[in-house]
């Protein structure tokens, strides 16, 4: 397996929960706990219903050209495809050229009359330009190219009027104050019309060296209590605004950071300094350094819950045959509860109440996991050694997956307090053991198809463990949660160390 880079040096071992927050920083964090509508996900939907919307007309305006329905969805197809290359080239479907007066019509003309020109030539290629399908071609544009502009004219200035509201927006903290946050504030203060909004500033900084007001925003708190505020308010952005000399206070600052579920940026602080185009991005005409994306963003977390939504209701159905037996043969077995909840991480660090079917006998629950369970441990029932070692216990987590606290495939949530058998934390075996966190946890994994699962009796399987939690996170893709979930049933025939 391949492993990516992450920071070596150990993460703060406190509790985020035992941080405490400044007043003003802990209002704050209430105030944004609302979310917002990403202006990524506007241009994505704006993008999914032109496509339909324009579809649909090809379709209807080819009718009289083209003879037979898959020849026309095919000619249709070849139009939305070319269009909506033509889009990408002209960056048509960007926030600030969607909320734009004028510029984006000039592209969404461009682009329309662009694929209408090149659908033509690659149909006279063929032989199949007609004197009917011209006139049909240009008829799809010009009704295309009419309908859309009213509805974006409509649309933009009800955008403009969400940025302006704060109900469309990029959240951002400022990490660094003093000179280098107010250069970087003054210039973006140039672009008004940018869907960005600063909330605050974090430093560690004493106030000599880092103002408590920097060109109207306050310091909120140092960078260990921005990681407790990040989990409490939804925030999208994490800009450091250190001048690039700073080079060990800007990887200790990232070593600290790089847990969280942002997309983290470094301001440059040339003008003049140029980037390869991957590796930054611009807020206006500021430069930003990309040094971590957040690993499922807009539509990636859309599909991602579609599927946990779609499988988790059938595989509910399909498998409740199996857990009526299994709450049966508990209640049989033991006296005490069918159903066992047990506090985890979850998501960005917090903490989720997970269900699980009871395996351990009744007055030997231990619900904060101070004692790993090993092998013939005599708190297992003999319902509860089956159900483990089969992972039947874990099915009743459909429902934490129905709920959104879980997924179906993620890195399994560990609990709160979680030890190994030689009675160290996690935290103390895995430098920033909280990176894992970055996604929701699930049911199944990567880390657990390829046998890292049950018992860490041994360091290395933690870190092990870990890595290709790591490597989930940052090669995610639907095709490989769906390789995890058909590999799941097979991994669970040569799975070792359940107890």
């Amino acid at each position: 397996m391949v492993r990516t880079y992450r920071p070596d040096e150990k993460e703060i071992k406190r509790d985020a929960a035992e941080v405490q927050l400044p007043v003003n920083a802990r209002r704050l964090a209430q105030m944004l706990e609302r979310r917002v509508l990403s202006p990524r996900l506007a241009s994505g939907l704006v993008r999914l219903f032109e496509i339909v919307v324009l579809g649909l007309l090809a379709i209807i305006c080819l009718r009289n050209s083209v003879d037979g329905l898959i020849a026309r969805l095919s000619l249709s197809a070849l139009l939305i495809v070319v269009l909506a290359a033509m889009m990408q080239m002209t960056h048509g479907y960007e926030p600030a050229v969607l909320r734009s007066r004028r510029s984006q019509f000039l592209r969404l003309g461009a682009s329309i009359f662009s694929a209408t020109i090149i659908v033509g030539l690659c149909a006279s290629l063929t032989g199949k330009l007609t004197w009917a399908l011209t006139h049909d071609l240009w008829i799809w544009a010009i009704a295309g190219f009419g309908l859309l502009s009213v509805v974006r004219f409509f649309l933009a200035r009800r955008m403009r009027r969400w940025v302006r509201n704060g109900f469309m927006e990029r959240r951002a903290i400022l990490v660094g104050g003093g000179s280098a946050a107010e250069a970087f504030i003054r210039r973006l203060e140039m672009h008004p019309d940018n869907d960005v909004r600063i909330c605050g500033i974090f430093d560690d900084r004493s106030d000599d060296r880092s103002p408590p007001i920097v060109a109207g925003y306050p310091k909120l708190g140092s960078i260990a209590q921005l990681t407790e505020f990040a989990r409490r308010a939804h925030i999208d952005m994490l800009i450091v605004t250190l001048p690039m000399s700073a080079q060990a206070r800007l990887l200790s600052i990232m070593r600290e950071l790089w847990v969280l579920p942002l997309d983290i940026r470094v301001a440059a602080s040339s003008a003049d300094l140029r980037f390869r185009s991957r590796s930054h991005s611009f807020l206006g005409d500021i430069p930003l350094l990309n040094a971590f994306d957040r690993p499922l963003a807009e539509w990636s977390m859309i599909t991602k819950r579609t599927l946990d939504l779609v499988v988790g209701t059938f595989a509910l159905i399909a498998l409740s045959p199996v857990m009526m037996a299994t709450a049966i043969a508990i209640k049989l077995d033991s006296p005490g509860p069918v159903f066992f909840r047990q506090k985890r991480h979850g998501f960005n660090n917090q903490i989720i109440n997970v269900w699980k079917f009871r395996s351990l006998r009744h007055e030997m629950a231990d619900p904060l996991a101070r004692k790993i369970v090993t092998h013939n441990d005599p708190r297992v029932t003999r319902v509860g050694r089956f159900i483990r070692r089969s992972s039947i216990d874990e099915l009743p987590q459909l429902f934490n997956v129905l709920t959104g606290e879980l997924s179906l495939v993620g890195p399994r949530p560990h609990a709160v307090h979680a030890r190994s058998s030689f009675d160290a934390t996690f935290t103390e075996i895995v430098d920033g053991y909280f990176g894992r966190h970055k996604v929701k946890p699930g049911i199944t994994g990567w880390a657990q198809i390829n046998g890292w699962r049950g018992e860490i009796d041994d360091s290395e399987k933690l870190k092990k463990r870990f890595d290709y939690d790591l490597y989930y996170i940052e090669n995610w893709s639907l095709l490989l949660d769906i390789r995890i979930l058909v590999m799941t049933p097979i991994s669970l025939l040569r799975s070792q160390g359940a107890y």
